[in-house]
């Protein structure tokens, strides 16, 4: 019996061994198909899940394969019921099809008849579908294509969409090839995105998912929607597609706050778009506003429900989605997958990181305990109150100091949730602050200084947790976050990944309150980057302290 590094149990539970010889093969190996559910230090639980075998199956990864990994890796014999189920769920995916059709527009077609019986009969497409063609095919709306994907998933038949995509409105796009081409791995996430026709691309932090956009929008040569996070993000981007595609700044509008422009390749912020006045969404229009022949969604894991909404009307557009997680704390990442697209490409964090283009990370948990009398106030404390007393106690403030003294002239982001406590940070540490409040024009003045090294410590607000570019930065210090946010724990490593000149690591450090909720929050946050083969290293803050003195003395 080989003495593999995973145990895999009737439950759909896979148990990762993590000290074992194959277990970063074994975890590269099961990524595709398999969710990581806890990762404390030696063992680590992954789910199979219906949507997780229906994401490989879309990507282009079948039963037989994902059942020869669970044989190839598993330490004891595999429940031969477990293989059957994988085959079977896997199965479901495709089993229904939406299909254009030249008299009737779109239909629902069937490749087992008795399915599309089952999902006519039930409640939950009422009004979805149209006439009875035949056995196999019943007419749907076009205008239903969307609501109709999200309806099937649920009842466990999802659809394969290849009724295609209009064209649009034709736009000449070309990368520049000056000094540069495509990453390997990028354009292999481009045709992998345009072979599916629409879906996702997962990629880590600083691996270039711009370029990836720009490279699909020159395959696609259309007019272009790019939805982004923020104002900073919009601008990023349009420096970017300057820099690297044959698009000028007057083709490239901008749709924001400040701004509301729209040309060949307009750039919007989500919070324009989900804007409400009088129970509507008055810049949603700006979806008609042309005839796009992509639309590319900027941290898709973040996408806000309005946006979802409009996307269900959005089916005969080719979507792009880019993130560097598919993790949604909402748990809507079903949404993702009809509305947006099933995920076309994935490229494990270590992998790239193997290959030069992110840089190594070290990861270090800094665990502080708290004082006699904060701990009482914490005890004593409301449920809803716990983790703001535990992510802001006073005591993370020193350990912030010695973690910067220990980095001192290395570029440094501190990074967290509560402004009373960045605000504190920020004068005990006399480093300029960046918040929601700061005008974008200062935001960008200070993240220029600081790619220039003109100032070499950052204190900012969650703000800063996407789209944000900062090649430079080295050491990003955590000191509160969006309470257990797997997404958001990426997110903040990702800001300092970019490969460094001299070939260092990176260090990510999390200050943690011992034996508190902010303990229990930090573990649950770290999942996504256990999954991605990260470990942390756990440090008292104490020994923090004498680590700094000695270093001093010496």
């Amino acid at each position: 019996m080989p003495d593999g590094p995973l145990i895999v149990q009737s439950d759909k539970t896979l148990l990762l061994e993590v000290d074992h010889e194959q277990a970063a093969a074994c975890r590269r190996a099961i990524a595709p198909f398999a969710e990581l559910e806890r990762a404390p230090e030696h063992v680590h639980t992954y789910r199979l899940t219906p949507l997780g075998l229906w994401n490989a199956r879309a990507a282009g990864h079948d039963a037989e394969g994902v059942v020869d990994t669970l044989l190839e890796y598993s330490r004891y014999p595999v429940p031969h019921a477990l293989l059957v189920d994988v085959a079977e769920t896997m199965a479901r995916y495709g089993r229904l099809q939406l299909l254009a059709d030249p008299v009737h527009g779109l239909v629902l077609h069937a490749l087992d008849p008795a399915v599309l019986v089952e999902v006519m009969r039930s409640k939950r497409t009422a009004g979805l579908l149209g006439e009875r063609l035949d056995a196999t095919d019943v007419v749907v709306h076009p205008s239903q294509r969307g609501h109709l994907k999200q309806v099937l998933v649920k009842l466990g038949w999802p659809a394969e969409d290849l009724a295609g995509y209009v064209d649009g409105e034709h736009h000449d796009i070309a990368l520049l090839e000056d000094g540069w081409t495509l990453r390997p791995y990028q354009q292999q996430a481009v045709e992998s995105f345009f072979h599916g026709g629409s879906g996702v691309v997962v990629l880590p932090c600083g691996a270039g998912k711009t370029l990836v956009g720009a490279g699909a929008m020159a395959k696609s040569s259309t007019t272009t929607l790019i939805l982004v996070t923020n104002t900073v993000s919009a601008r990023q981007w349009r420096d970017e597609l300057i820099k690297r595609t044959t698009l000028t700044e007057d083709e490239i509008g901008e749709y924001s706050g400040a701004r509301k422009e729209i040309k060949p390749v307009t750039i919007a912020t989500y919070q324009v778009l989900t804007l409400k006045r009088k129970g509507v969404h008055p810049h949603l229009e700006l979806l008609d506003a042309r005839d796009w022949g992509l639309v590319v969604y900027d941290e898709v894991h973040l996408l806000p429900a309005p946006v979802f909404r409009m996307t269900a009307d959005l089916q005969a557009r080719r979507r792009l989605g880019l993130t560097a997680t598919l993790v949604r704390e909402d748990g809507r990442e079903d949404e993702v997958f009809t509305l947006i697209g099933p995920k076309r490409f994935d490229a494990p964090w270590k992998d790239i990181e193997a290959q030069g283009y992110v840089a190594p990370a070290d990861c270090t948990e800094v665990r502080l305990t708290l004082p006699d009398g904060a701990r009482m106030t914490y005890a004593t404390a409301e449920p809803e109150e716990k983790y703001r007393l535990a992510a802001t106690a006073t005591g993370k403030n020193r350990v912030v100091e010695d973690l910067v003294r220990r980095h001192a002239g290395e570029p440094t982001l501190v990074i967290g949730q509560y402004l009373d406590q960045l605000h504190e940070l920020s004068e005990h540490l006399d480093a300029d602050l960046i918040t929601g409040e700061t005008p974008v024009r200062e935001r960008q003045r200070l993240f220029d200084a600081f790619r220039s090294g003109e100032i070499s410590i950052l204190v900012v607000s969650k703000v800063a947790n996407f789209s944000i570019d900062l090649p430079e930065a080295a050491v990003a210090i955590q000191v509160s976050g969006s309470f257990g946010s797997r997404q958001e724990e990426a997110q903040r490593l990702g800001r300092i990944m970019r490969p460094k000149a001299d070939g260092r690591a990176a260090h990510f450090y999390t200050v943690v309150a011992r034996d508190t909720v902010d303990q229990e929050f930090a573990a649950h946050r770290q999942r996504f980057l256990a999954e991605q083969g990260y470990a942390y290293t756990i440090v008292d803050a104490e020994d923090l302290g004498s680590t700094e003195k000695d270093a001093a003395g010496a």
